[in-house]
């Protein structure tokens, strides 16, 4: 083909997406979210609020939440289903710690399979009961909340997930909290409650959240989602004759470590405007065909681009001599054990990649073939084989386009305006 080209805007971002339900839910008032990511894991964060009596209301891009606070939420009547929503779950079950009644939360077989005690134990640690239905560390469980007290937590691993719980729960609970990260994880849910107004802290690895602190409701602007915005910078880079501008995407340190291990391999790529949205960084980036070598990962970085790790192994197929990625040993838990889904898929596709332990091994520079690419069920794995399909001398198919909807739902419209 004769390159990637154009300007691209890319769906609201899923992480700040699910920030944004949660803590406008726990606000009093009424709160307008504009450029929401209607995905299918972010409305089931939305589902399960309404669930427990907040007005939410749904149109195009927009959703409009009205609340009267975490004190009038009322028991939900049956168990919360939350699909496939890592997300959802998580930072679910801080909030719910915190609430005078019991509540059952489930899963599909994917989230079912995912590990959930690395949340409830310093949640436990806070006051709140946890009973697993079926299999211990899994969904289902019933979470009974009630009146918490402090914790100052610190994280075996690194989790933005775990970190926010925690901190939910504490401002839910309107306790004082504190958590310690050796490395730092996404920062997102730090930086929404600072733009609330809420007192948060950051000192040295620590943050502390005090107590007795409440939301009081303010719009919210989602920009562009950086993991999504990945997979068109990986396309401009590998495809020969590229040009993209992809505009209003997130630009949060904690987010852009793909960014800084291209530059690395030597892609070129610009970024031209940087403006706050919410306290969190948006800018136009500019992204042009480049030629590449390849890199090993540091451990620090792993937390600012464990997301795309499949899209960064088909750019290192691509990029000259030997690429090593360690320190994975979080996507085994992820939607699938995607380690395994990334080096399978590639390897279907003619690609020289050896899997390990900790992450996987890339011989590059690959000319890649058609296949079919088995994707797990996870979007991640099905959007970087179509993004492969660029550059492949014969077709690509992937057995499950439907699980896309995860995170891009319109990824597929924008794919076919490339073709």
């Amino acid at each position: 083909m004769n390159g990637i080209n154009g300007t691209l805007i890319v769906p609201g971002d899923k992480s700040i997406s699910h920030r944004a339900a949660i803590l406008a839910s726990l606000s009093t008032g009424k709160t307008v979210i504009d450029n929401f990511l209607f995905s299918e894991d972010c409305l089931r964060t939305l589902d399960a609020f309404q669930e427990m009596g907040v007005q939410i209301t749904k149109r195009n891009q927009q959703v409009i939440v009205e609340s009267e606070g975490p004190s009038k939420f009322l028991p939900a009547k049956n168990a919360i289903d939350l699909g496939n929503s890592g997300t959802t779950a998580r930072l679910l079950a801080g909030v719910l710690s915190a609430m005078p009644f019991s509540t059952v939360i489930k899963g599909d077989s994917s989230l079912s399979s995912r590990p959930m005690k690395r949340v409830t134990e310093p949640l436990s640690m806070m006051g709140a009961k946890f009973k697993f239905l079926q299999r211990d560390g899994h969904l289902p469980m019933t979470i009974e909340g009630g009146r918490l007290k402090q914790i100052d937590y610190e994280m075996p691993v690194a989790s933005a997930q775990v970190k926010s719980a925690v901190l939910l729960a504490a401002l839910t609970g309107q306790v004082h909290v504190s958590v310690t990260e050796q490395t730092k994880s996404r920062d997102h849910t730090e930086r929404m409650l600072e733009a609330y107004g809420i007192h948060i802290e950051d000192k040295n690895g620590t943050i502390t959240l005090r107590e007795n602190q409440v939301l009081h409701a303010k719009n919210i602007e989602v920009p562009g989602d950086f993991s999504s915005a990945a997979y068109w910078i990986a396309a401009a880079v590998i495809t020969p004759g590229s040009e993209l501008t992809i505009e209003h995407v997130g630009l949060n340190p904690t987010r852009i470590g793909f960014l800084n291990v291209l530059k690395r391999m030597g892609a070129s790529i610009e970024i031209i405007e940087k403006l706050d949205a919410m306290n969190e960084p948006v800018g136009t980036i500019i992204v042009r065909y480049s030629t590449l070598n390849a890199t090993s990962l540091e451990i620090d970085e792993i937390p600012t681009l464990i997301d795309e790790i499949p899209i960064l192994a088909l750019v290192a197929t691509q990029a000259e001599g030997t690429s090593h990625f360690h320190h994975l040993e979080e996507l085994r838990f992820k939607e699938t054990d995607r380690i395994k889904a990334t080096v399978l898929g590639l390897e279907e596709l003619g690609a020289d990649i050896q899997m390990k332990d900790d992450g996987m091994v890339i011989q590059g520079r690959t000319r890649l073939h058609g296949g079919v690419v088995k994707t797990f069920h996870d979007h991640r794995i099905a959007m970087t084989a179509m993004i492969a399909s660029l550059i492949t001398s014969g077709d690509v198919t992937v057995d499950d386009q439907d699980c896309v909807k995860i995170s891009y739902p319109n990824f597929f419209e924008q794919l076919n305006e490339f073709i």
